[in-house]
């Protein structure tokens, strides 16, 4: 078996703990196959070659056609190892193959898109049984470590299920998009902190676009050159990707766009689409499965409440159904890309990476104060009596433990600093407003501690009031990425 060059190994970034896990699985003496799974453009195509690097190992990748041909050309794979073919009729005799083909020598296999070699409907659960027959007739008289792995993440994570013939035969390995610690390393160096907040908000986590759009150049110029290009590599990747596991991709492409300004509930997707609420379940459902979207509940809020919101918190695709799925046609056009960063985008970018600088805030407060409040999300319900100029609030950041109030927070991604009207609405309006919320049981006997996040500082009278109060804490984005700088 010949060793693996992977010849990408010096571009290769970051991926530590993943890459010790993997380490730690094959240096075990468990016979368990590894079952790695997540996102498309996640990056664990990178992932497994660069740990198959130095090995023996023998990668076989399926793609989209029919299972027959596949076999076909992965039997000749194997042949110049074997020095003739095997028959390879279906995934279970592939699983049986690789498995003797470490008889005598550690070996590492890996199958990447697994569910493509699968039959559909009654027949998957036949394969299933088949190859978990094959795998306790063969693991334990071989040195084969098997990896099976996948991007249809719902199909993959059916295969750890307890109803699943695999079960008890297979380890987890969820390769998670890039934090924002991870991610770092792959964007400019000499970017501001704001830059570098506003550049991660438009490539997001997924190392594909991160490669892309990550560095090089100014955003404004990646961009143009690599998304908004009609023969850029980016124009239509994300159309593509979700069309290769969605039906009806019409549909869910409308509540994409939708959350792509921001999140709502159910009653305004439901009025946009003018469907109602009940016929949405099953694509809301659908995103979350395939992790592009989450639900959310104001903190300390039953789970099964009515209270619900859903977010698009992958920044990219955010980034692509706002700013380059509503311009495709006039791009195919004729519209010079420059010209709509220059008309649409710049003007709206501030928006758009808002949510990204709440999410890191929030990140930030689990990270450095998670022994305070081990809960952290947001909050929005009915505002309190003594405010009649409005009847909703919103609060950015709210930690809990338990049921108290031990954390809230505000998150300012604007031009101006922030002024001192911040705090006080927070603790005279908002403040009494949570509280009155079913599920939360009061707040920390000396008072919540308040963490103001803010782009542009903050102003005079707001840093007096923080210098008199050690329960305020003031953070600029400059120490927000410095205290997010290394991973967790």
């Amino acid at each position: 078996m010949p060793v693996f060059e992977f010849a990408a190994r010096d571009q290769f970034i970051n991926r530590v703990s993943d890459l010790e896990r993997l380490a730690h699985w094959w240096e075990d003496s468990t016979r368990d196959a590894l079952c790695m799974y997540g996102r498309r453009r996640v990056g664990k195509s990178w992932l497994f070659r660069r740990f198959a690097d130095g090995k023996e190992a023998l990668l076989l990748v399926a793609n989209e056609i029919a299972p027959g041909p596949q076999f076909k050309r992965f039997a000749e794979q194997i042949q110049g190892t074997l020095g003739v073919a095997p028959v390879i009729d279906d995934a279970a005799e592939l699983i049986r193959v690789l498995y003797r083909l470490g008889r005598n020598q550690k070996l590492l296999a890996v199958v990447d898109e697994l569910p493509w070699l699968l039959p559909k409907g009654a027949g998957r659960r036949e394969i299933l049984t088949a190859i978990s027959a094959v795998m306790e007739e063969e693991r334990d008289d071989s040195q084969t470590k098997l990896v099976l792995c996948g991007s249809i993440i719902a199909q993959m994570e059916s295969l750890l299920a307890t109803s699943s013939p695999l079960h008890g035969r297979l380890q987890p390995l969820d390769v998670h998009p890039l934090a924002f610690s991870e991610a770092r390393e792959m964007l400019p160096a000499n970017d501001s902190a704001a830059e570098t907040v506003t550049r991660y908000s438009v490539a997001g986590g997924m190392a594909r676009y991160l490669t892309e759009i990550g560095t090089g150049g100014s955003l404004r110029s990646l961009v143009c050159t690599r998304v908004l290009d009609r023969r850029a590599p980016l124009f239509n990747d994300p159309r593509l990707v979700l069309e290769r596991e969605l039906r009806e991709p019409a549909t869910y492409f409308s509540l994409l766009q939708e959350l792509s300004h921001g999140e709502v509930g159910i009653e305004h997707l439901s009025n946009v689409l003018r469907t109602d609420s009940p016929g949405l379940t099953s694509y809301m459902r659908t995103l979350i499965d395939m992790r592009l979207i989450s639900r959310h509940q104001p903190m300390g809020a039953d789970d099964k409440g009515r209270k619900h919101k859903y977010r698009l918190h992958d920044g990219f695709i955010r980034f692509w159904f706002r700013f380059v799925f509503p311009y495709q046609e006039d791009l195919q056009s004729g519209l010079q890309p420059a010209d709509l960063w220059d008309g649409e985008i710049k003007g709206a970018l501030s928006e758009h990476t808002a949510q990204t600088f709440e999410d890191l805030c929030r990140v930030y407060t689990r990270r450095h104060h998670g022994s305070e409040a081990q809960r952290v999300g947001g909050w929005w319900g009915d505002s309190s009596p003594g405010r009649p100029d409005r009847t909703q609030e919103e609060i950015d950041i709210v930690g809990l433990k338990g049921k108290r109030v031990q954390i809230l927070g505000e998150c300012k991604w604007t031009s101006s600093e922030m002024p001192l009207s911040v705090l006080t609405d927070l603790r005279d309006h908002k403040l009494p407003a949570i509280l009155r919320s079913r599920g939360v049981k009061g707040a920390s006997n000396q008072g919540p501690r308040i963490l103001l996040f803010a782009r542009s500082g903050f102003g005079k009278a707001l840093q007096t009031a923080a210098e008199d109060d050690p329960s305020v804490d003031l953070i600029d984005v400059e120490r927000l990425v410095a205290g997010l700088a290394t991973a967790a």
